[in-house]
């Protein structure tokens, strides 16, 4: 693998690199900071919601869209792990099929591996290696398995929460807090009865926010039409671009710049911890005679003591 051969856009190199950086390769990382000054052109939107709600016909809907306007794009699909392999249970095969040979679209599927917040632990590495090959937009879609799903927030320039009418996702959504990370909301699947009232409901939450950053713009598709007329996905880009003016040049842009590179360092930090625990596990667990809260001191006690010097 080169650091050329990436920014020359070549894909077979990009889907080895986020495997090996999803893998915890040295040479990988090594590489994906090799690429970091070549990232920062792209614009990234997270996709959340919870199960059911058509996040993946939405993103496959804006995937058309973006295409059409000329914008190469770049999606990064969140699957839950195989408890067996840790590899995603749902690959990018089974998603998207009409862009995949689409040489402007990239679709790879990242399993959670344990990691909670409705990303993988390789997320922000993945959105680098893409951003440093020159897509103009990267999709990120959750894993969709709760409500609890706002660290996409803090990978993203722009949050997309969907919700669906019927399954209470107004009240759900404003007992979890996704109401406070959206940058826009969408009532998807809007051609089923109580749509409006759905609609409506959130319009009401947003304005008794104890928050108010922000505007958040509702607006209502119908993802499985795709960029037909009446299906909303113009409308819901319009949105994301509207938001894009705030959150990349606005007078916020600088704060959130800030609180995503925060986040990635707290993540990263929790992952070279927790690997390093393991490691250091790794030899204690064969012997029964010490208990595991001794185990748990000791690691602890052992990065203290690293750290202060």
């Amino acid at each position: 693998m080169s650091v050329a051969a990436i920014l020359a856009g070549d894909v077979p190199t990009a889907a080895r690199l986020i495997r090996d950086l999803d893998d915890r390769r040295p040479d990988a990382v090594a590489m994906v900071k090799a690429l970091w000054p070549h990232t920062g052109r792209a614009y990234i939107i997270g996709v959340t919601g919870n199960p059911g709600a058509g996040k993946s016909s939405l993103v496959d809907s804006l995937i058309s869209h973006y295409r059409a306007a000329g914008d190469r794009v770049g999606v990064i699909a969140i699957d839950p792990s195989s408890p067996f392999s840790g590899g995603a249970l749902l690959g990018d095969r089974v998603r998207m099929q009409r862009h995949a040979l689409d040489p402007g679209v990239f679709i790879r599927s990242l399993a959670t591996r344990g990691h909670l917040g409705g990303l993988s632990r390789s997320t922000f590495e993945a959105a680098h290696v893409l951003d440093a090959m020159g897509f103009e937009r990267i999709l990120i879609e959750t894993v969709g398995v709760g409500q609890d799903e706002v660290e996409v927030m803090d990978a993203a320039h722009t949050t997309v929460v969907v919700s669906v009418p019927g399954l209470g996702d107004e009240v759900q959504a404003m007992k979890a807090g996704l109401l406070e990370v959206a940058d826009v909301l969408v009532v998807n699947k809007s051609d089923r009865e109580g749509a409006e009232r759905t609609a409506g409901d959130l319009r009401t939450m947003l304005r008794l926010r104890a928050s108010r950053t922000h505007e958040v713009e509702v607006v209502s598709t119908v993802a499985t039409r795709g960029v037909a007329h009446g299906s909303g996905i113009a409308e819901l880009a319009a949105a994301i671009e509207k938001h894009r003016s705030t959150a990349w040049t606005g007078p916020g842009a600088a704060a959130r710049a800030a609180a995503r590179a925060r986040a990635q360092i707290e993540s990263l930090v929790r992952t070279l911890l927790a690997e390093r625990a393991s490691r250091l596990l790794a030899s204690r667990v064969s012997d029964p005679a010490t208990d595991p809260w001794t185990v748990a001191e000791e690691l602890v006690a052992a990065h203290m003591s690293s750290g202060s010097r």
